[in-house]
């Protein structure tokens, strides 16, 4: 197996000192030109019939039964979600698969020194690391209603990041690594995502709880997103498949397609992020309860990676 191309420790402290402080490597260059040409076919695609008919890639999530699947605890109260517009950070890929049916995921944009960066599970993206074909890969901010309120940005030839760790140990036994990042290519204007959008911040090594956390996920097939208020907990898994620590949160009816949404706590400036939905059964068996891989060490390089532009993992040959 192919070990991840592990950064310098010194590159990776200045990574996380970056993360903490706001400060950002020096961008990599663009590639407008590029981005244009294809980002008008992906809109012409994508139409309000083909988003809306759009089917889960995350069908675990729909309640697969596992002899160690965590549910609601006895008494647990479960916050109720609610469909809404959404926010502008926020959003859902779009993709056709090999037989050419249309998925999704969620995702969110994440602040970088490219403005171009968005934030998902692993298990959503690593089909689409190094050559695999992009198959009409493209993130939609703030998706209602078949609407795409800031159009649709590709995501780049060799721009998808997941950790060299989750390729090797796959989906279970690699939980913990179940985090990954797109770099877009410019909208048909030629505007980067963050500069339409604006971007969440990322944390890492925060601990495991928070209160209070919005939850905002992307359920396949509904007109619009689903965000929910809660709080998340420490959760050793119980599963010895699935090994690791992850959050946890309750929040009502997050089924297929809301893996690799975001988990929100505010701070001065704007929302950051903690996690996302996916990790520990690949985000959770039941609709009533959440995972997120920790942000950590993995997390902060793989984010350097991305913004530095450094080659992405892949499957091992």
């Amino acid at each position: 197996m192919r070990r991840s191309r592990v950064l310098p420790h010194a590159a990776v402290l200045a990574a996380a000192l970056m993360l903490g402080t706001g400060l950002a490597p020096a961008a990599r260059a663009q590639t407008p030109a590029a981005g244009r040409s294809v980002a008008p076919a992906l809109d012409t695609y994508w139409t309000a019939a083909r988003m809306t008919a759009a089917l889960p890639f995350d069908a675990d999530r729909e309640g697969e039964a596992r002899p160690t699947a965590d549910g609601p605890r006895p008494g647990e109260h479960i916050p109720p979600s609610h469909g809404f517009d959404g926010i502008p950070q926020a959003g859902t890929f779009f993709w056709t698969d090999a037989t050419g049916t249309g998925r999704t995921c969620s995702g969110s944009v994440v602040r970088s020194p490219g403005r171009d960066l968005v934030l998902s599970a692993g298990h959503c993206l690593k089909g689409y690391s190094g050559t695999s074909p992009r198959r009409h890969l493209g993130f939609v901010p703030q998706y209602h209603d078949g609407l795409k309120p800031f159009g649709i940005f590709p995501v780049k030839d060799d721009g998808v990041y997941v950790a060299q760790e989750y390729y090797d140990l796959g989906e279970h036994a690699g939980a913990a690594y179940d985090v990954g990042f797109a770099v877009t290519g410019p909208d048909e204007d030629g505007r980067r995502l963050e500069d339409r959008t604006g971007g969440v911040r990322l944390l890492t090594d925060t601990g495991y709880g928070h209160l209070p956390v919005r939850m905002i996920g992307y359920p396949a097939n509904a007109a619009k997103p689903l965000e929910c208020w809660s709080r998340t907990t420490e959760w050793p898994s119980d599963d010895p498949a699935d090994p690791g620590t992850f959050l946890r949160i309750a929040c009502d009816a997050f089924v297929g397609g809301t893996s690799g949404g975001p988990m929100l706590v505010p701070r001065p400036g704007g929302w950051a992020v903690i996690g996302i939905i996916g990790g520990y059964h690949t985000g959770g068996d039941t609709p009533q309860v959440s995972y997120s891989a920790y942000f950590s060490t993995a997390t902060r390089a793989l984010y350097r990676a991305a913004v530095t532009g450094a080659p992405p993992a892949g499957p091992a040959a």
